[in-house]
């Protein structure tokens, strides 16, 4: 038996894999369940795991997959296997021979736009504000949609559990605003580079690490400035 707090978490992280094949961040997690702390969410996904439901998967961030569903709702069989965290994901050695939609024969003639990368953005303690451009990826156009965009090479942990882990490539569509809960790239008094995501509440503005390690640094809005916000990643395995 589940209580009701288990099965609700179980329904939202199997909807979630279902919409986008991607687990839900701890703190949506906490929201959707209306608990006060992480830590109530940890204590129900160990319960889950402990039951069979659900399973993480090693050395992966944010990476859960669900085993079965209750009887009442599926009948107990077991479901399918999903990937977890690939959508939006680019693998960056983009010359092997695979069968995709980039990289299949019949799709040669989809257009690309080649995105500057502008150096290092840390996911941790801020590093330098951004660099001059050091090289060019490309990406499918249409993944893109409009505005100007560039790229950034991650360091640090302080993202994973939004999925974003040091060494990725983040490609980041230039803006000066964001709304709440969006994962931006913010320059600190105009010395520091950073990728969080923003929260804005009253004549405060906090920059929120996506990792329970790291605490949330609270700001001034004349302190920050908005350089854009992320729209997709690169990997390389």
């Amino acid at each position: 038996m589940l209580t009701k707090k288990q099965l609700e978490l179980l329904l939202f992280i199997d909807s979630r894999l279902k919409e986008s094949g991607i687990p839900p961040s701890f703190d949506e997690m906490k929201l959707a369940l209306e608990l006060k702390s992480k830590s109530g969410i940890h204590r129900l996904i160990t319960a889950l795991e402990e039951r069979g439901f659900i399973r993480r998967l090693p050395n992966r961030a944010r990476a859960l997959e669900v085993l079965k569903l209750p009887e009442a709702v599926s009948g107990q069989q077991d479901l399918p296997s999903r990937k977890t965290f690939t959508p939006e994901v680019i693998e960056g050695d983009l010359s092997r021979n695979r069968t995709d939609p980039l990289h299949d024969s019949s799709n040669q003639d989809v257009p690309t736009l080649e995105i500057p990368v502008m150096g290092r953005i840390a996911a941790g303690v801020p590093i330098e504000a951004i660099q001059n451009k050091s090289h060019s990826v490309a990406m499918p156009a249409d993944m893109l949609g409009n505005g100007e965009h560039y790229a950034l090479e991650v360091r640090g942990d302080s993202m994973v559990d939004a999925g974003i882990l040091d060494g990725d490539t983040v490609v980041v569509r230039k803006c000066r605003t964001a709304e709440n809960g969006e994962i931006v790239v913010a320059v600190v008094d105009d010395e520091e580079a950073t990728l969080k995501r923003i929260r804005k509440k009253g004549g405060t503005v906090a920059l929120e690490a996506a990792n329970p390690a790291y605490e949330t640094r609270i700001f001034g809005p004349d302190r920050i400035s908005v350089q854009g916000k992320m729209v997709a990643l690169f990997r390389r395995y």
